[in-house]
């Protein structure tokens, strides 16, 4: 799933080449796909000739503000990723020319706006799990403000981190990736970020001691801050709106390392799931107790 790095490096992406921009159409084979307006018909009618006057990103959200005071949001999900191009059409097939777009994870194509520039701004999903909604702007406050804070954000402050892991009771790794808490992390930087700090991920938020807690909180802000300059990880389906791999598989040490030795001991990498998700650590150098 894409996370705070890789959405983060799409939306500048974005901005560089669609900031400015006006939708002139929209297309797609999966309307299911656009959740507000629910009608197909009624989303098109009302994004045609909007020009995107701001494009930013809150959480794993990217948000085009437009002409017409509404915001369309995109949630990649779990293996969405917006890709910028041109593509012809030959029959039921989008065409992409050759280069990184042509890349098979790169063709599952289920909606693509046509911008007045002649470029277009398509979202492949091999899922479909993606989310797409057009928003007034009291429907998207309702949206952001259940979001926990920005970690990359200044007034995300080491004391604010340690008052949020204080309310919230359990595992440090679900804590981290609870979208209330904090904005933008998921798998694979959690275990990331708790590898880096030697935590447990099944660690208790309540017995964790003051050095610790430091250790995540620069962890958090190291991490992401590399992540997104690498352009994010493309161990999966994501990839940037070029069509290219992100850089950061070379600095993974523990996600989907499991039963290879740790960098840093040389100990295997294990593999336990909490509350439904996998997490990846070294057992010597994150100890339980």
């Amino acid at each position: 799933m894409p996370e705070l790095p890789e959405v983060e490096t799409t939306m500048r992406g974005l901005k560089k080449e669609v900031l400015s921009k006006t939708f002139i159409g929209v297309w797609t084979d999966f309307p299911k796909i656009i959740k507000k307006p629910k009608n197909f018909e009624k989303f098109k009618k009302e994004i045609k000739g909007k020009k995107i006057k701001k494009i930013w990103r809150r959480g794993k959200n990217i948000l085009f503000e437009l002409s017409n005071k509404k915001t369309l949001l995109v949630h990649q999900k779990l293996t969405g990723h917006l890709l910028v191009g041109k593509w012809q059409k030959a029959g039921n097939i989008w065409q992409a020319p050759s280069g990184p777009l042509s890349e098979k994870i790169n063709s599952f194509l289920h909606l693509i706006f046509t911008l007045d520039n002649g470029q277009m701004l398509a979202l492949s999903d091999v899922r479909k799990f993606a989310k797409v909604e057009l928003l007034d702007n009291q429907e998207l406050k309702k949206e952001i403000n259940s979001l926990g804070p920005e970690p990359l954000e200044k007034s995300f402050t080491f004391e604010k981190f340690k008052k949020a892991l204080q309310k919230k009771k359990g595992r440090i790794k679900p804590v981290l990736m609870d979208q209330t808490i904090i904005a933008g992390i998921g798998n694979i930087y959690s275990d990331e970020i708790l590898f880096a700090s030697q935590v447990h991920p099944q660690k208790s938020t309540l017995d964790l001691k003051e050095n610790e807690v430091k250790r995540i909180y620069q962890n958090i802000k190291k991490i992401l801050k590399k992540a997104i300059w690498l352009k994010g990880e493309s161990i999966s389906d994501y990839r940037i709106p070029s069509g290219k791999k992100g850089g950061f598989d070379k600095e993974r040490k523990v996600y989907r390392r499991e039963g290879k030795k740790c960098s840093r001991c040389k100990t295997i990498i294990e593999r336990v799931k909490i509350g439904g998700r996998n997490a990846h650590y070294c057992p010597r150098c994150q100890k339980l107790c």
